[in-house]
């Protein structure tokens, strides 16, 4: 490994994408994807149940409290699940060498989340964090978000 070596970690509750570069004049590329089948499949599921399914529609419809408390329990948990997943992953790779440093973009609360299950040697690895969801994001645009403008076209 390369004493700079950088990864670049995009994370939600379900998903995440891990990028590097192999030179100062060149874009981006993904490494790897790792995503939760569970979250992506059930999340509209547990939005639906969140809310009951036989819940009466318009504008005078509430949310049942005791079935959303179920559903947003239910998405903690997974979302509580990939994050121990995620941070396993960079550890096995921050003990392969794979990486010097890493910096990780998420969603604001899944952020908070890996953070606290980061171990300690790969949280010192950490440059910079940023609370922003970006994993839509194609690897151009998050070559001159992360490193500037000034990354030629390839």
């Amino acid at each position: 490994m390369d004493k700079d070596t950088t990864w670049i970690v995009l994370a939600d509750e379900g998903r995440a994408r891990i990028l590097s570069r192999s030179s100062d004049d060149q874009d981006l590329r993904e490494l790897e994807v790792l995503e939760d089948p569970a979250a992506h499949a059930h999340n509209a599921d547990f939005r639906h149940d969140a809310y009951g399914r036989r819940a009466p529609t318009g504008a005078a419809a509430q949310p049942s409290s005791a079935m959303s408390s179920a559903g947003e329990e239910k998405l903690d948990h997974e979302a509580e699940l990939f994050a121990r997943r995620l941070a396993l992953r960079l550890a096995e790779a921050h003990q392969q060498q794979r990486f010097a440093h890493l910096r990780i973009a998420a969603a604001p609360r899944f952020l908070g989340r890996l953070r606290k299950v980061l171990p300690r040697e790969v949280s010192d690895s950490v440059d910079e964090e940023i609370a922003s969801d970006l994993l839509q994001l194609d690897e151009r645009t998050l070559t001159q978000r992360f490193y500037g403008p000034a990354a030629p076209r390839q």
